[in-house]
């Protein structure tokens, strides 16, 4: 299994454990769309929460170094975003991520 094939497992299942392992200790996560960086900490509260679900995920790219993702997000407030996000890798771990989003009219 490929570390975004992971990634996407323990992110669905809301499996904090397993995000604290697939991601590196020094990962940090770049949203384009407002500025904002979040930490490790952050993201993992993040994905606890029910403001998140994902549809149409697909692994566009993926070797050792990088990884490229798009899926939908559709929000606890209704609002839904196309997603590309880049992922970068290191020690077999997600160490950064950065998206692009663009908001769906609802």
């Amino acid at each position: 299994m490929s570390i975004l094939e992971k990634f996407e497992k323990v992110f669905s299942e809301k499996n904090e454990a397993g995000l604290n392992e697939i991601l590196h200790d020094d990962f940090k996560f770049t949203m384009h769309s407002t500025g904002k960086v979040l930490s490790k900490s952050d993201v993992i509260a993040w994905a606890m929460s029910d403001d998140i679900n994902e549809d149409k995920v697909r692994i566009l790219y993926e070797n050792e170094e990088i990884g490229v993702r798009h899926n939908f997000v559709t929000f606890k407030d209704g609002n839904t975003q196309a997603v590309m996000a880049v992922y970068m890798f290191q020690d077999g771990k997600i160490v950064s991520m950065e998206t692009g989003a663009t908001n769906i009219p609802k």
